[in-house]
């Protein structure tokens, strides 16, 4: 599935682990991975869910975020 969501893949010391979280998601939608590989196997197999289930039960899907719109949020 090709969609223009954000992943961000960040190691975590405490959890021993690499920890992926999807912003547009929300602050509670996390998935993770003992390898870099693995994290980012698991947030494409979560992300589609994600979708699916939107789609499936009528919920709108959140607005993806660019680059753009993210150094904005940066800087201000």
């Amino acid at each position: 599935m090709n969609s223009h969501y954000t992943i961000v893949i960040q190691w975590s010391n405490e959890d021993n682990c690499y920890v992926v979280s999807f912003p547009e998601w929300g602050e509670f939608c996390h998935t993770h991975g003992d390898t870099y590989s693995e994290a980012l196997k698991n947030a494409q197999e979560v992300l589609e869910m994600l979708i699916e289930t939107s789609i499936e039960i009528g919920e709108p899907l959140p607005e993806p975020k660019t680059l753009e719109q993210s150094f904005q949020v940066q800087v201000a």
